[in-house]
């Protein structure tokens, strides 16, 4: 694809990899679980244990949260990157939270593993250009609106201010339909495996936004390709203070990660034996 110089694969194939903690993103299939917001440091340490618990590898949680309405809860901001750190002391896992300010980026890095730019702020150049310069990994949401093209063009942005670690997130698209919050796009992970060298993950949570949907579409990405998953979680999905509906609670994402690994050393164990019939 013209213009884009440093996202697309070379003649080599090689992919690209990089460590966060113990886990060697790109290479090694990562489960990211957490609460969509922390809301309070109770809620968030014991939902990391049971994410922990449960085989996942990075813990999710937003400490700052675009919102649609400004009525709606926006997040703890410092308090929550603070509960965060909290959380990551007591598991050992790695942070994934969102900044959405480009004057935020130094200090969020202080608390954050990898910083997440989400699907509203997928074309906000500022704050690409801004985590371009840092020296975090960047997970890069995939905007609600926006095509394959539109979605690496903003990678490039990145990669361009010296940043090579990044990996990119489908979360779904907005469609014509209804029914789920929006259409799971998993055509795009192979697409982006033939044009990219960058890890891409799945986010069922967001893309369906239906607790019965996240299972199957998480087994259909790691069937697809996808070299991890994002998976919202939380100790009592009823009382969550945003996106209630798509929240798994611990014993419901123990039995999916269960399913989920074994596919993917289905898949491996599939994978060597062809390559050694090869």
């Amino acid at each position: 694809m013209k213009n884009l110089k440093l996202v697309k694969s070379d003649e080599s194939g090689k992919r690209s990899t990089f460590k966060v903690g113990n886990c060697e993103v790109g290479k090694d299939f990562i489960i990211v679980g957490g609460p969509c917001s922390v809301e309070s440091e109770e809620q968030t340490i014991q939902t990391a244990i049971a994410v922990k618990k449960a085989g996942g590898n990075m813990l999710r949680g937003g400490a700052f949260k675009p919102r649609t309405s400004p009525y709606d809860f926006q997040g703890l901001g410092l308090k929550g990157l603070k509960i965060l750190e909290k959380a990551k002391q007591k598991t050992g896992l790695p942070i994934i939270t969102e900044v959405i300010d480009p004057r935020d980026v130094s200090w969020v890095c202080e608390y954050a593993d990898i910083l997440q730019i989400g699907a509203r702020n997928m074309q906000n150049f500022s704050l690409l250009k801004e985590v371009g310069k840092s020296s975090k990994p960047v997970l890069l949401k995939r905007g609600m609106y926006s095509t394959l093209r539109e979605w690496l063009n903003c990678a490039e942005y990145i990669l361009a201010e010296g940043n090579p670690n990044v990996i990119l997130c489908e979360r779904g698209i907005r469609t014509f339909e209804t029914y789920t919050r929006n259409t799971l796009d998993l055509s795009i992970v192979p697409a982006i495996k033939e044009l990219t060298h960058l890890p891409i993950m799945v986010d069922p949570s967001h893309g369906t936004g239906k607790i019965s949907l996240i299972e199957p579409m998480s087994l259909a990405a790691v069937a697809a390709g996808a070299d991890g998953l994002l998976i919202e979680v939380h100790i009592n999905p009823q009382e969550a203070l945003s996106d209630a509906e798509q929240q798994l609670t611990p014993e419901q994402f123990s039995k999916l990660t269960a399913k989920v690994l074994k596919l993917k050393e289905f898949m491996n164990t599939s994978i060597n034996q062809e390559s050694k019939e090869a």
